[in-house]
């Protein structure tokens, strides 16, 4: 009607500001698009497919095999690129955002005496510039993924390791052995060192880097029944301490800390709880939740502000509101209890011992869909767009894995399984075609179940 409005509605700053308070393209400038108008358009008709494509399982699934890894000991993810540690000795790269990528396989420190079987790898950890892992004699070895495959750190501890944790960003290890926790980090010319060293007086059984801390790194340890908050000034600093309470899991996020209680319900007329402490004041913020069953996992780093999610022995997915002490939802998920958990704004994703991953819409409490795998679930992670789950077996050296003695694989039954899900619609087109038919020709070894082939290994 009026050629005045029509002008002001078709403003490019309005529709900039409007596009940044949706929260989409934030780290662009006005300049960078011609239209704001349609820019705006674009990203909300992305993300209403991306929802559709979650809800209704539409996109692409791969496999991440390593058949020379003999089997799975752990599996960790940071936006999108997967480590995981076999007990081959071996660890192994996937970066699931480009799917040409070759996966390195990253090398440790060979000593004069490590002529024999490399150990088991115990666990590992990657972020956005470092992967960890932690072997069962005790040695530790640091990557950066910047540099090649040979290891930039190495250090040993004199027992086996417990606990590995790595700092969300930055570069800071630290890892539980017998009655010590050791935290290393590089220093201002780039040599690693020992930071810090703190004797506690139990086994720890969980360990985190408080995220976004500045100057000397933070960490949480819960050993049995105490919750220990290590810091440089503070050594021996109890955050939480109940005789005969274990602590059953552990998450941390910036300033608060999130951990399941077990109680002896019959004599103290207490169920099992989730307590959260502040990490500045070292407060009992609330505690919450009211089961029979042991928390096994708890999600609060991840969760969206004020949210906490929690899985159960009980078989159940609980979701907290920590402005109160009741569950806001409450869903029965898995038969043998929940190993993983970890939701956004809209959506729960649920692992379990049995191997059942399990999506579900949060504000319908309804399940949307499952996959199941042979082993329990003990890794989740999910984006906007893609899942990565990992099945690892519990037994690492099953009676008849091997099809003979000199074959360098277990059968594929008792390896475990990481899957990679994509759901981006960007994505789609290249991941309709099956892995099978996107093999490449240079790969030299691989498992070939015994068969003498005359041609080098491929997947086809």
């Amino acid at each position: 009607v009026s050629r005045m409005w029509k002008v002001l509605a078709e403003d490019e700053v309005l529709w900039y500001r409007l596009c940044q308070q949706e929260g989409y393209l934030l780290d662009t400038s006005i300049s960078d698009h011609s239209c704001w108008k349609l820019a705006l358009k674009n990203c909300r008709a992305k993300e209403r497919t991306l929802k559709t494509n979650w809800k209704n399982r539409i996109g692409a699934v791969s496999q991440l095999q390593y058949e020379l890894g003999k089997i799975l000991c752990d599996v960790h993810c940071c936006d999108g690129v997967v480590i995981a540690g076999y007990t081959s000795g071996e660890v192994r790269l996937w970066d699931t955002r480009t799917w040409d990528y070759t996966a390195p396989i990253l090398e440790p420190v060979h000593g004069p005496d490590d002529a024999g079987p490399q150990p088991h790898v115990s666990f590992v950890r990657i972020n956005s510039s470092l992967a960890v892992a932690a072997y069962e004699d005790g040695t530790v070895s640091v990557w950066s993924l910047m540099f090649g495959r040979e290891p930039i750190h190495r250090y040993q501890h004199n027992q086996r390791i417990q606990a590995l944790a790595l700092g969300a960003e930055g570069a800071t290890v630290a890892t539980a052995s017998g009655f010590e926790v050791k935290v290393e980090s590089p220093n201002d010319r780039g040599f690693w060192q020992t930071m810090e060293t703190f004797e506690i007086q139990k086994l720890v059984n969980f360990l985190n880097l408080v995220p976004d801390v500045t100057g000397s790194p933070v960490t949480v340890a819960a050993a049995e029944d105490i919750v220990y908050l290590l810091k440089a000034e503070d050594p021996g600093k109890i955050l939480h301490s109940v005789y005969g309470q274990p602590v059953t899991c552990l998450d941390v996020s910036a300033h608060e800390a999130a951990f399941g209680v077990k109680t002896f319900g019959w004599l103290l007329n207490e169920p099992n709880q989730i307590l959260l402490y502040n990490l500045e004041t070292s407060q009992c913020l609330k505690k919450m939740g009211n089961s029979m069953g042991d928390f096994t996992c708890v999600n609060l780093q991840n969760s969206p502000p004020n949210m906490l999610v929690t899985g159960n022995k009980d078989r159940r997915v609980r979701v907290f509101d920590l402005r109160k002490s009741e569950s806001l939802c409450s869903f029965y998920a898995h038969q043998l209890g929940v190993s993983a958990v970890q939701m956004d704004d809209w959506k729960i994703v649920s692992g379990g011992e049995e191997g059942l991953v399990c999506v579900w819409d949060q504000r319908m409490g309804t399940k949307l869909w499952e996959m199941h795998a042979r082993h329990p679930v003990r890794h989740v992670w999910f984006n906007s767009h893609s899942l990565i789950t990992a099945n690892i077996p519990d037994d690492k050296t099953p009676r008849g894995a091997s099809i003979g003695d000199d074959d360098l694989t277990a059968h594929r039954k008792h390896r475990g399984i990481i899957y990679a899900y994509e759901f981006s619609v960007d994505q789609l087109a290249v991941e309709s075609i099956l892995p099978i038919c996107r093999s490449s020709y240079d790969e030299v070894t691989g498992y070939n179940y015994n068969i003498g082939l005359a041609v080098p290994y491929d997947n086809i």
